[in-house]
């Protein structure tokens, strides 16, 4: 396990309070090109949880991604208290870099009640996520090719099931499923478990949409980049406790791939769904 990792990632979640319904998150300072849609999705939505109730929970979002964020440069996150009812609660959050809109987030809440229950079952003959190898054991035949990336802490934990990476060289079904969790022990706060998951479900989904085309997110002839990114949380759950992250694409055409996930607890109840449109497209010269 990596704590000081998880740490990390939670003090990145923990914005600064500016005025009332503003806020302000940073970007880890590592080598990237642009924010990762995850942590602009789990910061807008620690934004909104600010302006809520602690007994309401959170039950859906919808955002749109609308412009690359400036990993150099702080985030403003502004949040509109649309509607306060008797059992939900309605915020929209907008994202601003260099006064400029960036990401949108619409967030429901709501109290908890007792109603009708069923599910979809989750996969039978799942392999235990110690089984598995873990991110250093699976990429150790590319460490020289990643650098610096191979050795930098990870506050995620993966195990892929279905594929290893030499495999992505030729087509392979539509659907893949990962075992996650944060690499450490998490507060128990059950806000912050939803913003850690709303931060991982971004890292493999889009990928997702690649897996019939012989191609990956790696590849530098692809444009990729999510659009708009969608959750229901249905059962509670804890983001360091291992999750099944089940993984299909039902379509892709003119430059834009679907991605669906599923996320199931370990002893099987159906936690989270997950549904994401992103740019999958042939890179162009500029």
């Amino acid at each position: 396990m990596e704590q000081d990792a998880v740490d990390e990632l939670v003090g990145l979640l923990d914005l600064e309070d500016i005025e009332v319904n503003i806020f302000r998150g940073l970007s880890p300072d590592i080598d990237l090109q642009r924010v990762f849609g995850g942590q602009v999705a789990g910061q807008a939505l620690v934004a909104a949880s600010r302006t809520v109730e602690a007994e309401r929970h959170i039950h859906s979002l919808h955002a749109y991604f609308l412009r690359p964020g400036d990993p150099t440069t702080p985030i403003v996150y502004e949040v509109d208290r649309q509607r306060d009812g008797r059992s939900f609660t309605t915020r929209r959050v907008v994202a601003i870099q260099h006064g400029r809109p960036i990401f949108n987030l619409s967030a429901s809440f709501h109290i908890p009640e007792s109603g009708y229950d069923h599910q979809f079952e989750m996969p039978e003959g799942i392999p235990e996520p110690e089984s598995l190898d873990d991110f250093r054991t699976r990429w150790a035949p590319y460490r020289e090719k990643m650098g610096d990336w191979y050795d930098r802490p990870r506050a995620i934990d993966t195990r892929y099931l279905d594929w290893k990476p030499a495999d992505r060289a030729r087509p392979l079904p539509p659907r893949h499923r990962v075992w996650v969790r944060a690499n450490g022990v998490l507060p128990d706060e059950p806000v912050l478990h939803a913003c850690i998951l709303t931060y991982l479900s971004d890292m493999t989904l889009l990928d997702t949409t690649l897996l019939p085309h012989a191609s990956t997110f790696q590849n530098p002839e692809i444009q990729m980049a999510s659009l708009d990114h969608a959750m229901w949380f249905h059962r509670p759950f804890r983001a360091d406790e291992w999750l099944l992250y089940d993984q299909d694409t039902p379509t892709a055409s003119q430059g834009r791939g679907l991605a669906r996930g599923s996320i199931f607890t370990k002893d099987g109840a159906l936690a989270v769904s997950v549904v994401q449109e992103g740019l999958i497209r042939k890179a162009t010269s500029q």
